[in-house]
C-alpha cells in the first residue's frame, strides 16, 4: 500500500462499497507507489501548530466512539516531529473518557478545522499517556504562562493522515479574526475621513481623456494592498455592454504625464449595467500607477477611461472549463466564472494566494461558487498542482488562467506537457515580461534616426517610447498587436499572443511590448 490513511481507512468492506458507488477508480492510485502521508511535511507543521483546538475521537471497550474537543492557546498542541504530535492534558471535569478508553485501545482519530479557509486535516495514531511528573518530557509539552495544573502528557504517533475538500464548510471567524478585519476597516475610513474636504468638493476635474465618462461611487478595501472602486456613468444610465473578462484602461498622472492609463479588469458581474467595479493592488515597487491611484481615486472624482475591450473571450459552447486565478488575477476570471455559473456550464475554480488576507474576493466566492472553488493560501503551506489540476479536467476542458506570470506560464507548460490543445487555454497578461536571459539589443528606427540601446531589463516598446518616438500601443502584454511594427533588418524572437504566422513571416511583423531579437541587433520600420 502506498497511501498509509487510505490502508487503515479504506477495508474491504469500504473498498466494496466504493465499487458499488462508482468512486473506486478514483482512489486506485493511492494503492500503489512508496508510502506517504505518514509523514507530517512542513505543510502539515505549519497548519497543525496555528490551530488553537482540535476534535479527537477515542474508542470504549464497548465498541463506542469518544469525540471530545480540545482546545488552548494557538500552537498548544506541538509537533516534536515528523511522527509526533503531543499536549499537556491539564485537569477539567475529571471525566477521564479518553484517557480510560486509551488504557484499553490506543487508537485515536484527530480532526483539525480552519474555518476562516475552509481547510481541514484528519489523522490517525496512537495515544500514549505520559505521567504528569515524567519532567523531560513534560518539558516539551507544557504551554509557558498556563496556570491550570498538568495531570498528564498526551503523545500521539501518528500513522496516517490526509487532506478533506473544502466542500460544506462554513466558514467561521475568532473574536481576534473579527477584530483584526474591523480595524483594517477602520483604518479605511480614518483615510477617507481625513480627506472629506476634498471628497465632497463640488469643482472635481476631470481625469484622462478617455471617451467613457465615469463617476467613483464608492470605494472599499477588499484586502491587503487591495481596493476596489465602484464606477457608474454621471446621470445613472446604463453602462457599454461587456463580455466576462472584459477590462479598461484609467487614467493616472505620473510626473509631467497627464495621459498614462492602466488597464484593470472589470471584477463586477458581467450580467450588470450600472456599474463596473475594478480591483486594484497596490505595488509599492510598481510604476506608480497603483499607489497613485489608491491615493487620488476619491468618492466623487470624475474619470476619462476607455470604452471595454476584451482579449480575454470566454467559448460560447457547453464544454466544462477549468478556472485558474493567482492574487489579483481573480478580477477577470471571477465575472468569467459567474457568466458560466449563469450559462449552466460544468466548471471547476482554483484560486491561489499567499495569504488568506491577501485573496481579494475569497469569502464571497466560497459562499458563491461552494464545492466549485478550490483554495491554496500559500502560508498554510498550500499549493496548487497544477499538472495534476490539469489532469483530472474533462478531455474537452476549456482552461483559462489569469495571475503572475510564472503561474501562467506554470499552465501553457503543464498543458503542453499533457497534449492539451493550445486553443484550449485562455489566458490574459497584464505586465509584460523580460527574459531572465535578455541580452543588450541595439535598436535602428529607421525613419526616426534614432540608435538605441535597450537594456536586458527593459522592453523595446519602453525603450522607444523614453527615446520620445511615439508609436500606437496598449494592451502592452503583446495581445492587441496595435504597436506591431515592420522589421527592415535582423531577426525577431516572437513572444507575442496576437500576430499569425503569415503577419511574422510574410509581413515582417514584431511586436516590440514583448519580443525581443535572436541576435545583437534590429533595424525597425519607424
Amino acid at each position: 500500500m502506498a497511501h498509509k490513511f487510505a490502508e487503515i481507512a479504506f477495508t474491504q468492506t469500504v473498498r466494496r462499497v466504493q465499487e458499488a458507488m462508482g468512486s473506486r477508480s478514483g482512489y486506485a492510485s493511492m494503492d500503489s507507489g512508496p508510502d506517504h502521508n505518514n509523514l507530517l511535511s512542513e505543510r502539515e507543521k505549519a497548519f497543525i501548530e496555528a490551530r488553537d483546538s482540535f476534535y479527537m475521537a477515542s474508542v470504549s471497550e464497548t465498541g463506542w466512539p469518544y469525540l471530545q474537543h480540545r482546545g488552548g492557546p494557538a500552537g498548544f498542541l506541538k509537533v516534536l516531529d515528523q511522527s509526533t504530535l503531543g499536549f499537556a492534558d491539564y485537569s477539567g471535569n475529571r471525566q477521564y473518557v479518553t484517557t480510560g478508553n486509551v488504557l484499553k485501545n490506543d487508537r485515536v482519530a484527530v480532526f483539525f478545522m480552519d474555518y476562516p479557509n475552509r481547510v481541514r486535516l484528519k489523522l490517525l495514531g496512537r495515544m500514549e499517556l505520559v505521567d504528569g511528573d515524567d519532567t523531560p518530557k513534560m518539558v516539551r509539552l507544557e504551554d509557558d504562562g498556563y496556570r491550570a495544573r498538568v495531570e498528564r502528557g498526551m503523545i500521539i504517533h501518528i500513522e496516517a493522515f490526509d487532506w478533506n475538500c473544502p466542500q460544506h464548510i462554513t466558514p467561521r471567524y475568532s473574536q481576534a479574526e473579527v477584530d483584526k478585519l474591523i480595524e483594517l476597516e477602520r483604518e479605511e475610513n480614518r483615510d477617507l475621513r481625513s480627506r472629506a474636504g476634498q471628497l465632497a468638493s463640488p469643482n472635481i476635474s476631470k481625469i484622462g481623456e478617455g471617451e467613457l465618462e465615469l463617476i467613483v461611487t464608492g470605494v472599499r478595501q477588499l484586502a491587503d494592498r487591495i481596493r476596489a472602486f465602484e464606477l457608474r456613468a454621471p446621470s445613472g444610465e446604463p453602462l457599454p455592454d461587456i463580455k466576462p473578462g472584459a477590462h479598461i484602461e484609467v487614467p493616472v498622472v505620473l510626473g509631467s504625464s497627464t495621459n498614462e492609463v492602466r488597464r484593470y479588469s472589470i471584477a463586477s458581474n458581467p450580467n450588470r449595467r450600472d456599474v463596473y467595479e475594478i480591483a486594484v493592488f497596490c505595488e509599492p515597487d510598481g510604476r506608480g500607477g497603483s499607489d497613485w491611484i489608491h491615493k487620488n481615486y476619491q468618492l466623487g472624482s470624475v474619470l476619462g477611461v476607455s470604452l471595454p475591450i476584451n482579449y480575454f473571450d470566454i467559448q460560447t459552447d457547453t464544454n466544462p472549463a477549468v478556472l485558474i486565478a493567482g492574487g489579483i488575477g481573480i478580477t477577470p476570471i471571477k465575472s468569467i466564472a459567474q457568466a458560466l455559473q449563469d450559462q449552466t456550464v460544468d466548471f471547476e475554480l482554483h484560486y491561489t494566494g499567499r495569504k488568506a488576507s491577501a485573496m481579494a474576493y475569497l469569502d464571497r466566492l466560497q459562499r458563491e461558487f461552494g464545492p466549485r472553488m478550490t483554495s491554496y493560501v500559500g502560508d498554510l503551506g498550500q499549493r496548487m498542482d497544477l499538472e495534476r489540476v490539469l489532469a483530472s479536467a474533462p478531455a474537452n476542458a476549456e482552461v483559462y488562467v489569469c495571475g503572475p506570470a510564472k503561474l501562467i506560464d506554470g499552465v501553457l507548460i503543464a498543458a503542453n506537457q499533457l497534449g492539451i490543445d493550445r486553443e484550449r487555454v485562455h489566458f490574459e497578461r497584464f505586465d509584460a515580461q523580460v527574459g531572465a536571459d535578455a541580452r543588450l539589443v541595439e535598436v535602428t528606427l529607421l525613419r526616426s534616426g534614432e540608435v538605441l540601446h535597450v537594456t536586458p531589463d527593459q522592453t523595446l516598446l519602453d525603450a522607444i517610447l523614453d527615446a520620445g518616438v511615439e508609436i500606437p500601443n496598449s494592451c502592452r502584454v503583446g495581445q492587441c498587436k496595435s504597436c506591431a511594427v515592420k522589421v527592415l533588418a535582423g531577426e525577431p524572437e516572437h513572444w507575442d499572443e496576437a500576430l499569425t504566422p503569415f503577419e511574422r513571416d510574410s509581413g515582417g511583423l514584431m511586436c516590440p511590448c514583448v519580443s525581443r531579437a535572436k541576435g545583437n541587433s534590429l533595424v525597425l520600420d519607424i
